[in-house]
């Protein structure tokens, strides 16, 4: 190759790629593992409310064989129906679901909601996932981004601080131009949101994620592999990618509206396509 070539190159950077809701359902739970073997993964983020997940989930989680690099594996708070509480504050406010998320957000937004039984019920999940691995989380994030909200994210940051201080938490704020962030309007929501949250996390001496992307709309027309390499515009060193994928069963059915479009993905992020692609970009998983 020539020196010409050499230079339009593109850099060479490292990013996390986090498949979320590991815990949700066994189908979700074996396609994660599927792509964490073939090396298509860096991370994930468990759930540990579900009815899926339990000692055995984590176990052939932790277990897997990844060659030389070990896969982060962390906290996936959960604060949103139709899961269920572990604590009776929230149980107590909220009956035998957690509020669903348009509630959640407009109670957090008004200041509404009772940030001590949020905070019990954080650090009772991150109590389980330590009971469930025998260790704290790597990092922690939040279903839904409950973590950014206001009020929920003063309780995040101090369970973490107290009960997982060596881990890193998950910001939202992409590294987008500004010309470009306001096409995605749930992702400038979340832009809005992770000033703050940065700011708390610095505050505590908790390490974040540089930059984020992976927000879409899923009933979008789009397919995952066209809207891919989206995500890593501009995305810098160590900078995060979330993704969903999974296989759908009866329990994925019953409990999250993302069904079909985590086939898709999964089926993507295990092509030579999504290979190809990182390599083009000069992209590799941290």
């Amino acid at each position: 190759m020539s020196v010409t070539d050499h230079s339009v190159m593109p850099p060479s950077r490292r990013i996390i790629l986090c498949a979320d809701d590991y815990g949700l359902s066994p189908g979700v739970d074996t396609a994660i593992r599927d792509l964490l073997v073939r090396g298509r993964l860096s991370a994930t983020s468990v759930m540990v409310v579900t009815p899926t997940f339990g000692r055995d989930e984590a176990q052939s989680l932790a277990g897997l064989d990844t060659g030389d690099r070990r896969p982060a594996i962390g906290l996936h708070v959960t604060l949103t129906a139709p899961h269920v509480p572990l604590t009776p504050d929230m149980r107590r406010l909220y009956g035998d679901q957690f509020p669903p998320l348009p509630l959640l957000i407009m109670l957090a937004l008004l200041r509404r909601l009772d940030g001590a039984a949020f905070a019990a019920e954080i650090r009772a999940q991150l109590a389980a996932f330590a009971v469930a691995f025998g260790r704290a989380p790597d990092f922690v994030d939040g279903h839904q981004h409950v973590q950014l909200l206001p009020q929920v994210s003063e309780a995040f940051i101090d369970a973490v601080g107290e009960l997982a201080p060596k881990a890193w938490v998950r910001q939202c704020g992409r590294a987008l131009p500004p010309v470009q962030r306001f096409a995605d309007p749930k992702g400038l929501f979340l832009d809005v949101l992770s000033r703050r949250f940065r700011r708390l996390a610095q505050a505590r001496g908790l390490p974040a994620n540089p930059a984020f992307a992976g927000t879409y709309d899923f009933a979008a027309a789009a397919a995952f592999s066209a809207l891919f390499p989206r995500f890593l515009v501009a995305l810098p060193d160590h900078g995060l990618i979330m993704c969903h994928p999974g296989r759908v069963d009866a329990e994925l059915a019953r409990l999250d509206p993302l069904t079909t479009r985590r086939e898709e993905e999964f089926a993507y992020l295990a092509s030579q396509e999504f290979a190809d692609l990182l390599a083009r970009e000069g992209a590799t998983l941290a």
